[in-house]
C-alpha cells in the first residue's frame, strides 16, 4: 500500500502551491496580467525554431501577431533563462528591450493604435532547460531511441512555454491559429501540434516541417518532437464527421502500436457521448510517442507508457480495474476537453483540467466495463488523496492548487452526479460545458456557475468544501426508533450537500442535510439497515440514540 501511495504522489505533487512558495516578483511578472500584458491580445504565433543536435541548443524567430486592446508604450515578452532573445523587430525597425528575470520589457516605437493589428518578431537562440524528470522537471528532453539515435522533445506544462520559445506565458491568452516551422537533420522527422502543411528539404543537409494549428490553443500544449518517426494513419466516424487519426511511433514500434492503439476508438466514441464532440477536428487527433511519459499536447498526444496497461503497469485505484487499459491515452486524450477546449485562465484553477480528465478515467471504465466498474475505480483512487492544501491555488502568481485535484476532484464530480441523481442530466451538463466553453479560457465561478444552474441547486457550498478546504464532510446520524436524525459536521459554514439515503426497500433516495439536526421516516423492516450511499466521498459517523448532543 505504502508503496503504490509513494508512486501516486510522485505522479501528483508537481508544481503545486508547496513547491512554489514564498512568491516572489518574478511569479507575479509571470503568474499576473501585469501592466505590459494587459493591453495587447495575441491572435497568432508564427513560430519558427531550428534544434541543433551537436550543442542541445534552439534558435530562431517567432512572429507574434497582437490586437492593440487600448495605447501603451511597453510589452511584456516571456523568455526562461538560460535562453536569450537576440533582437525584436517591429517594421523592419529594431526594439529596444531590457530583461526582468524572465521577463522582457519591450519599448515600442511606433504608435500602438486601439483595435489595430499589429506584428512583432522575436529572434531568440540558446540552450533551453534541460528536462531532468520530465513531465514533473519541465524543460526540453535530450534523449536516445533504443537504438542510440537522437530524440528529442519538449514537455513544459508546469514549466511553462517560455522555457524554449518567446511568447505571452500566461494561459489567460491563446492565439487563435499557430503556425510551427521546425527544422532538423534530414534524417530525423519532427511532429508538432495541427496538420502537416509542408516539408521542406533545406540545402545544409536540413529539412523544415510546417505544421498548421486552426484552432486555440495554450502555450504549454506547442510542443515538438524530434525522432525516427513513422506514421500510422486511420480515420475515426464521430460526431463531427471524418476524424483524422495519426500515430507517430519509433520506426521499430509500428506494430505493438498498432494494436495497442486499438483504444483509440471507443476512447473516442465514450468521451464524445459524455463530453460532446471532439473539440479539433480541423487539427485530427494524434498520439506521438515521446521519450517521457506523457502529456496532453494539443492534437498531438504525447505518449511515453511503453505499450503497458495502466500506469506503467501499475493500477492507480489499486481495484483491478486500473489495468485494463492504458492510463496515459485515456488520461491525456481526455484533456482534449478539459484543458485544452476548456483552459483555466489562471494555473490557481488547475482543478478545471485536472479533475474532469481524472474523472474521465472513471467513464471511461464504465464505457467499457459497467457502472459497477467505474464506481470502483473512483472510489479506489480515494487511496491516494492527501488532503495537504485547497485544490484551488492563489491567484495571479503562477502557482497551483494540492495535486488532490485530480483523485479528489474526480471523487466531488462524482459526488455532484449522486447529487443530480439523473445520469441524463449530468451528461448534459458535461456537454453543456464543452459546449458553453468551447475553445474558451475560463474561471472557477464560471464553471461553479454552470454546474449549478445545470444541476438545479445550489452547489457553492459544495465547491467550498471540496476546492477551498481540506476537511471531508462527516455526515452524523442517529437511528430513534423509526426515524433517523442527520446532519453535516466538520464541514464549512452552512455545508448542505443533498446524499442518497437508503430508507426503504424502494432502494437509495435524496435528503437534504443541514449542519443542525434534520429527521426522516425509516420504513425498513429494521431501522439499522439505513445506510448512506458509498459513492460519496464523505465520512459517515453512527451515534447513539442516547447521545443528544
Amino acid at each position: 500500500m505504502r508503496g503504490i501511495t509513494m508512486f501516486c504522489m510522485a505522479l501528483l505533487t508537481a508544481g503545486t502551491v508547496s513547491a512554489q512558495q514564498p512568491f516572489t516578483k518574478a511569479d507575479t511578472l509571470r503568474g499576473s496580467i501585469t501592466k505590459e500584458r494587459a493591453w495587447w491580445d495575441v491572435t497568432s504565433y508564427d513560430l519558427h525554431v531550428q534544434v541543433h543536435l551537436e550543442d542541445s541548443t534552439f534558435s530562431g524567430f517567432n512572429t507574434i501577431t497582437y490586437k492593440v486592446l487600448k495605447p501603451d508604450t511597453v510589452m511584456q515578452i516571456d523568455l526562461q533563462v538560460p535562453m536569450v532573445i537576440d533582437s525584436i523587430l517591429q517594421d523592419k525597425h529594431s526594439l529596444p528591450f531590457t530583461r526582468n528575470g524572465n521577463a522582457w520589457m519591450v519599448r515600442m516605437k511606433s504608435p500602438q493604435v486601439k483595435n489595430k493589428t499589429r506584428h512583432l518578431t522575436v529572434f531568440y537562440s540558446g540552450k533551453p532547460h534541460k528536462a531532468k524528470n520530465a513531465p514533473w522537471d519541465g524543460g526540453v528532453v535530450w534523449a536516445r531511441d533504443e537504438q542510440q539515435r537522437p530524440w528529442v522533445a519538449t514537455a513544459v506544462q508546469h514549466f511553462g512555454a517560455s522555457a524554449w520559445w518567446p511568447n505571452k506565458d500566461h494561459q489567460s491568452d491563446e492565439p487563435e491559429n499557430m503556425s510551427i516551422h521546425v527544422t532538423v537533420p534530414a534524417e530525423m522527422t519532427d511532429v508538432s501540434n495541427g496538420r502537416l502543411k509542408k516539408k521542406t528539404d533545406n540545402p545544409d543537409g536540413t529539412v523544415t516541417y510546417t505544421w498548421y494549428v486552426s484552432n486555440p490553443i495554450n502555450n504549454y500544449d506547442v510542443a515538438i518532437n524530434v525522432g525516427h518517426y513513422s506514421e500510422i494513419k486511420d480515420t475515426y466516424s464521430g460526431e463531427g464527421g471524418k476524424l483524422d487519426l495519426s500515430y507517430w511511433v519509433l520506426d521499430y514500434n509500428v506494430d505493438k502500436a498498432k494494436e495497442h492503439f486499438k483504444v483509440v476508438k471507443p476512447m473516442l466514441k465514450c468521451f464524445e457521448y459524455w463530453f460532446g464532440k471532439y473539440p479539433f477536428y480541423k487539427d485530427s487527433y494524434k498520439l506521438v510517442e515521446t521519450p517521457f511519459l506523457g502529456m496532453e499536447h494539443q492534437s498531438a498526444v504525447a505518449y511515453g507508457n511503453k505499450f503497458k496497461m495502466g500506469y506503467m503497469g501499475r493500477d492507480l485505484s489499486g481495484t483491478g480495474w486500473g489495468l485494463k487499459w492504458d492510463f496515459l491515452i485515456i488520461h491525456e486524450s481526455g484533456h482534449e476537453w478539459f484543458g485544452n477546449s476548456i483552459t483555466s485562465k489562471d494555473i490557481a484553477d488547475m482543478w478545471i483540467h485536472e479533475s474532469f480528465t481524472n474523472y474521465s478515467e472513471t467513464l471511461f471504465t464504465q464505457c467499457q466495463y459497467g457502472m459497477k466498474a467505474g464506481e470502483e475505480y473512483v472510489a479506489g483512487i480515494r487511496q491516494i488523496i492527501k488532503n495537504d492544501v485547497p485544490i484551488i491555488g492563489p491567484y495571479g502568481v503562477n502557482a497551483e492548487g494540492s495535486a488532490d485535484m485530480y483523485p479528489k476532484g474526480a471523487n466531488m464530480i462524482h459526488n455532484i452526479r449522486l447529487v443530480m441523481n439523473n445520469d441524463e442530466a449530468f451528461r448534459q451538463m458535461l456537454r453543456g460545458l464543452n459546449k458553453t466553453f468551447y475553445h474558451k479560457t475560463v474561471t472557477t465561478r464560471e464553471v461553479e456557475r454552470f454546474m449549478s444552474n445545470a444541476a438545479g441547486f445550489d452547489l457553492g457550498r459544495v465547491f467550498d468544501q471540496y476546492l477551498r478546504d481540506t476537511i471531508i464532510p462527516t455526515l452524523e446520524y442517529r437511528i430513534i426508533g423509526q426515524q433517523v436524525q442527520y446532519r453535516w459536521i466538520n464541514c464549512v459554514k452552512d455545508f448542505n450537500m443533498p446524499v442518497r439515503v437508503k430508507l426503504s426497500e424502494n432502494g437509495y433516495k435524496l435528503i437534504y442535510p443541514a449542519t443542525s439536526w434534520r429527521t426522516a421516516s425509516i420504513t425498513l423492516p429494521d431501522p439499522n439497515q439505513f445506510e448512506v450511499d458509498k459513492g460519496f466521498y464523505i465520512h459517515v459517523k453512527k451515534r447513539e440514540a442516547t447521545d443528544n448532543k
